[in-house]
């Protein structure tokens, strides 16, 4: 069996996963990730009020920003390394690297992602104006919203070419969005690229992706490599968390 010249590099934040000898797969090794910070927007403390006099009339228009709780992001930065390994873990040679290229994977589920058959959402039906993969996503997030569910927020179909293992991701296929950069949209930077295991709506894993940025200024100013968002359970009175596992893929 051919060698695949990719790998899967595991990381959080760092982490990796061996290559075997015969060129298949190793399971993912449990990753250690390092938390910088987790924090939110402020809440409003100014009161607002109008005084106005009895029996007047007062057109007002109000402008709000209030917290989307149905959705989360991740960012960061990502260290690793290229190894020969075994199936035990002993390494017969490394390449350090210097360059970060590659991408960051996402998931909600617990469950073995399958590398090989990973696509594009709607490459299961084989119609790009088919959302049936999204539009299942919606439902088991609780995402009801037509204004900010999976499927209105990944709208664009606008992200560079990669590979996924050995499967190629041409350009502008997958649904993706652009988060931003320096609180302001953009569409050039910190692509992240909706992709699908399943082989029809219901049976596989969606994998939110991230195309790997080296030390780019981010939505903070910030430097980063990667700048994901993922749906939280969008349910009313949901109090709790969704898991994510991370994966990552360093070419």
């Amino acid at each position: 069996m051919k060698i695949p010249r990719r790998y899967l590099d595991f990381v959080g934040i760092l982490l990796f996963m061996a290559f075997i000898i015969t060129g298949v797969f190793a399971s993912p090794l449990p990753p250690t990730i390092t938390i910088l910070k987790n924090e939110t927007g402020p809440a409003t403390t100014a009161t607002q009020f109008l005084n106005t006099s009895g029996g007047s009339i007062t057109t007002i228009i109000l402008n709000a920003s209030t917290q989307n709780l149905k959705w989360k992001a991740f960012v960061g930065n990502i260290t690793g390394t290229l190894t020969l390994d075994d199936a035990s873990g002993y390494t017969i040679f490394d390449w350090g690297t210097t360059t970060v290229t590659g991408q960051v994977y996402v998931t909600p589920s617990p469950s073995s992602i399958n590398w090989d058959r990973m696509n594009c959402t709607w490459f299961v039906t084989g119609n790009p104006a088919n959302r049936s993969v999204e539009e299942y996503e919606n439902k088991l997030m609780n995402h009801t919203s037509p204004n900010d569910n999976i499927t209105a927020t990944f709208k664009q179909r606008n992200h560079t070419a990669f590979y996924v293992s050995n499967t190629y991701i041409s350009q502008n296929t997958c649904y993706s969005i652009n988060t931003f950069i320096n609180s302001t949209a953009q569409n050039s930077r910190f692509q992240e690229v909706l992709l699908y295991d399943g082989t029809n709506t219901t049976n596989g894993n969606i994998v939110y992706t991230g195309i790997l940025e080296q030390d780019q200024h981010g939505f903070d100013n910030e430097t980063y490599d990667f700048q994901i968002i993922v749906p939280e359970n969008g349910a009313q009175g949901f109090r709790s968390s969704t898991p994510y596992y991370f994966y990552a893929e360093l070419v």
